[in-house]
């Protein structure tokens, strides 16, 4: 919760990669608070009033993935939600002649966008989704120590590029400082 407010603030992209990783610690705790608190709260060494902050906000999250379905997999609303309002600015970056360099991040990373989208069960995403589904699965893979072919590396840092673009125009967006529609 801690860590989520603060890349909320920052970073669009990572905090959206690090909730989905908190619905995953979520599921291997068994959506159980007891093994939350064990496993995710208590090694924090908080005070008790941040810890019970915190197991609040887990309890939460837990009770929203029960209410929405997504026990098992898939990501809650709050965090679709998250896809849907980059995806719209991301629309409007593609129509503004004032970000070209965010176009051509784009292009570039489209290639690699839709290969992996092809290889994997994206078929049905939209495109912002299926570069956090690619950006999330290495990231995965390196916490687990696997391996990760030069290809997949060339194509995940070409996606992370043109995502960290996104995420700072979102970011200039939310401090009222993007400005895509006048005239200069």
């Amino acid at each position: 919760m801690f860590i989520s407010r603060e890349l909320r603030k920052k970073n669009i992209a990572e905090y959206l990669l690090y909730m989905w990783q908190v619905e995953d610690l979520l599921r291997a705790n068994g959506l159980s608070i007891e093994k939350v608190k064990t496993s995710l709260v208590e090694p924090y060494g908080l005070d008790d009033a941040a810890s019970a902050e915190l197991c609040l906000w887990y309890e939460n999250i837990i009770e929203m993935m029960r209410q929405e379905g997504v026990k098992e997999s898939g990501h809650l609303q709050i965090n679709k939600n998250v896809i849907i309002n980059l995806t719209d600015l991301h629309l409007r970056l593609l129509k503004s002649p004032k970000v070209p360099f965010y176009s051509a991040a784009y292009y570039k990373a489209l290639p690699f966008i839709v290969e992996f989208r092809t290889k994997s069960e994206g078929r049905e995403k939209n495109e912002l989704e299926n570069c956090f589904d690619a950006l999330y699965m290495v990231w995965l893979m390196k916490l687990q120590k696997r391996e990760i072919n030069e290809e997949t590396l060339k194509a995940t840092a070409e996606i992370g590029k043109f995502i960290s673009m996104l995420s700072l125009y979102f970011k200039e967006e939310e401090e009222g400082k993007l400005d895509l529609e006048s005239e200069d």
